[in-house]
C-alpha cells in the first residue's frame, strides 16, 4: 500500500456538511460527484496531502444511508492507495481478509475500488483505491 488516499465521512445533509467543512478547512471541495452504482453524492476536500470525502446516501437502501441509520454520522472508511488493486486483493485474500467485492468496481474520483470487510479489520471498513489508467 502506498499511502492513505482519503478518509470517508458519512453525512446526513450534503449541503450542510459541505458548508461546515468549507468553514473548518478553509477550502472549497475540489470535486463533487454522484456515484449512481453506490447511491451516493460525494465531495472531496484537500488539505495538504490529505483528502476528505463526504458521502451522502441518495436512497434509503444505499450503504451510507444504512450506516447513518445504524451508527449516525461520522467516519465511514479509510481508503488506501495501491499500485495494483488486483494484486493487492489477491494478497489480502491469501492473508485471510474478507473482501466485499470479488472484482474492483468504478468508484468516485476516477478510481477503481474494493472494500475489505470491517470484521476482517478490527471493525474498520477499508477501501483499496487505484487510479483508473
Amino acid at each position: 500500500m502506498k499511502n492513505v488516499e482519503h478518509i470517508g465521512i458519512a453525512v446526513r445533509d450534503f449541503s450542510e456538511a459541505n458548508a461546515l467543512y468549507y468553514k473548518l478547512l478553509g477550502v472549497e471541495p475540489y470535486k463533487t460527484e454522484y456515484v449512481e452504482s453506490e447511491g451516493v453524492n460525494t465531495s472531496f476536500f484537500k488539505v495538504g496531502e490529505t483528502k476528505i470525502e463526504l458521502l451522502e446516501g441518495t436512497t434509503p437502501e444505499s450503504a451510507i444511508s444504512k450506516f447513518i441509520e445504524k451508527r449516525g454520522e461520522g467516519i465511514h472508511h479509510i481508503a488506501f492507495e495501491v499500485e495494483d488493486i488486483y494484486d493487492e486483493m489477491e494478497r489480502l485474500k491469501k492473508e485471510g481478509f474478507v473482501l466485499l467485492n470479488e472484482q474492483p468496481k468504478k468508484g468516485a474520483d476516477n478510481k477503481l475500488v474494493c472494500f475489505v470487510h470491517p470484521k476482517s479489520a478490527n471493525g474498520v471498513l477499508i477501501e483499496l483505491t487505484q487510479e483508473i489508467r
